[in-house]
């Protein structure tokens, strides 16, 4: 089957279809999809509203050629437990193939392969093509599935720049760690790498200069110091640890639920 985009152009059925997708394989209540389409004045109208906006999705299915699967539109798009589910096994989703890229790269750093670690992390970076659900109107449901997006997106690039960092690969990534830090002031993981990655490369002062910007924002901002491990690492730094090059750092560890992850795209 060709991949023909089914996602609607009118708001409210976007956003119905970006929940389902976001929760595929899911059953997402009715309560939760008039939430997150009509906040807290859900009209009288809202149950009738709604089921026209689920068969209109299913005729998109329908129009897609979905039925060339052996399953009717019905059945990909199911009334189930008070709500609807997507299957997501007709689909190309972004959102799958992101977090199947993320499990493989935290696998392999794990695993210590660094290398391949990088190219699965830097497939699933690639997917993102801006920020998360921009072409969605997004409610109250999906506004915090949209902070579990981004916090999925920090997480691949920490793990991404760690399998860079045991490649040797150290200079080439400066010049995106500063940008995110510079970004991201209170970020104490992302200054923890630039730091290590400015020291590999024989910039101490200017990994010693990160530590210090950090900590005066964190004063500044919250009135707290540094973690100890960032603390650890600026006395390694002073002392000119040998032992630096070589320590492995401590990998972020993967969240054991489904990552949720749905930049644009959708189709069947």
């Amino acid at each position: 089957m060709n991949a023909i985009s089914i996602a609607p152009t009118a708001g409210k059925p976007r956003q119905i279809l970006s929940l389902l997708a976001v929760r595929a394989g899911g059953v997402v209540h009715v309560e939760t999809l008039m939430a997150e389409v009509w906040g807290d004045a859900i009209p009288r109208s809202a149950s009738t509203t709604l089921q026209t906006y689920i068969l209109q999705l299913r005729r998109k299915l329908t129009e897609a050629g979905v039925e060339q699967t052996g399953r009717s539109a019905k059945e990909v798009l199911s009334t189930s437990y008070g709500g609807y589910r997507l299957a997501p096994d007709e689909f190309s989703l972004d959102l799958l193939e992101f977090q199947r890229l993320v499990r493989l790269g935290g696998a392999a750093l794990t695993g210590n392969d660094a290398g391949s670690a990088a190219t699965h992390l830097r497939r699933a970076l690639a997917l993102w093509r801006g920020p998360a659900l921009a072409d969605v109107p997004v409610g109250e449901v999906l506004g915090t599935e949209v902070i579990g997006m981004q916090e999925a997106r920090s997480l691949a690039q920490e793990l991404r720049f760690e399998a860079d960092l045991r490649l040797g690969r150290h200079a080439e990534i400066i010049g995106e760690l500063r940008m995110l830090v510079n970004r991201e002031p209170l970020n104490e993981t992302l200054a923890a790498l630039l730091m290590t990655a400015l020291y590999r490369a024989g910039h101490t002062w200017r990994a010693l200069g990160v530590f210090q910007s950090l900590r005066q924002s964190l004063i500044e901002e919250l009135g707290v110091e540094p973690a100890p491990r960032l603390q650890r690492l600026h006395q390694a730094i002073l002392a000119n640890d040998t032992e630096l090059e070589a320590r492995p750092r401590t990998s972020p560890t993967l969240p054991s639920g489904p990552l949720r992850h749905f930049p644009h795209s959708l189709s069947a």
